[in-house]
This record gives structure tokens, sequence and C-alpha cells, in this order.
């Protein structure tokens, strides 16, 4: 394999990078988040639709709010965490479409015809916009802790008040405090999870 980005480069994004759950008290500033934001942005979605939304909970106020959200095994890590991002979905993210793909303007009659097709596109492809983030956080140096574990629903009311916007899943972001990493667990081979056809 002859990568075209550097050894270095792969091991902070890939090979070397972790799941962290212990974090540094090392603040994340809001320059930083805009330039992960502004990198990230360019991952391609269908028809460009950009569906994920996220917000970037700093403040000690705004984690409380959260809090209550958390399962139990992931409260102590998610308060310590600089930045909790919740990388959710705007269910009327086709109205943007204008701005987005304005060269096929029926696109968006696509998803306005099909509630459920523009729900399975936005959860879709915010997942993979979640996805990311998280490797333009660990281009920028930052680490990520992204995890499942809290309640959809208590996140949608306390910070989408009932609105089109619906979460997907969380994600810590920081500077990772290695002394508290496990083993590295292993991952499934090639032939275990991949056929050629």
């Amino acid at each position: 394999m002859n990568p075209t980005i550097s050894d270095e480069a792969l091991r902070q994004i890939f090979l070397e990078a972790r799941t962290h759950n212990g974090w540094l008290d090392k603040p994340v500033t809001e320059d930083q988040l805009r330039e992960l934001y502004d990198l990230m942005k360019w991952g391609p979605t269908s028809a460009n639709s950009s569906p994920a939304r996220f917000v970037f909970i700093r403040s000690q106020q705004a984690k409380e709010r959260l809090r209550p959200t958390l399962s139990s095994g992931n409260v102590d890590k998610t308060m310590a965490a600089p930045v909790t991002v919740i990388v959710a979905y705007d269910l009327l993210f086709y109205e943007k479409l204008t701005k987005l793909f304005p060269h096929k303007p029926a696109m968006r009659d696509l998803y306005v015809s099909s509630a459920s097709f523009a729900e399975e596109t936005a959860r879709r492809n915010s997942s993979l916009q979640g996805a990311y983030l998280m490797i333009a956080a660990r281009v920028l140096g930052l680490d990520c802790g992204p995890m499942s574990g809290f309640d959809n629903a208590k996140v949608d009311e306390e910070f989408f008040g009932g609105s089109q916007v619906k979460s997907n899943f969380l994600c810590n972001i920081g500077y990772g405090d290695h002394s508290k990493l496990m083993p590295r667990l292993p991952r499934l081979d090639f032939d275990e999870a991949c056929t050629i056809l």
C-alpha cells in the first residue's frame, strides 16, 4: 500500500487513534470548533443534503442539562470532557437544498413527498457526517469518545424543544488522558467482515 499521506498522519487518524473515556483539563476553543466544522463539512452526503446539526456543549450549565439524559456509565466521562457534541439531524434538511443542490431543484420534492425517505436519508447521512467530524477532530489533534448510552427522547426535548431536529449520537471531544486508556480491543480481519464479488 502506498498511501498519499504520511505514516504519521495515518497513525494519528486511524492506526493509533483511540476512543477516549478520560480527559485532560485542557479547553477546546470556539475557534477550534469552527475550524473543525469548516473541515468536516466537505465530506460527501446524498445530494449534498448535509442533514447533520451539531450542538457543541462546553459550558457547565449546558453539561448539567445533558446529565439527566445520560446512562450512568457515561456521566463521569461526559462531565469531564471539554466538549460534548450532540450529532443530530434535521428532518426538514431538504429546505436547504435550493442552496446545497441548486442545479436540480426537483430533488427537494422527493423528500417532501416521503417523510420516511427523508428521515432515512437524514439519519444515514448525519451518521456519515458524525464520522467526518471525528476524523476531522483527529486531523486537528483532538481526541474523540463517541457514544450511545443516552436517552434520545430526553435529549431531543431538552435541546431541540419538539422541533424537527432529532439526536443521533453523542461524541466527547478534547485532549484524551492516555493514562486512562484500556488495552486496545481487536478488530475483525478482512475475511471476517468483507466479501469481494
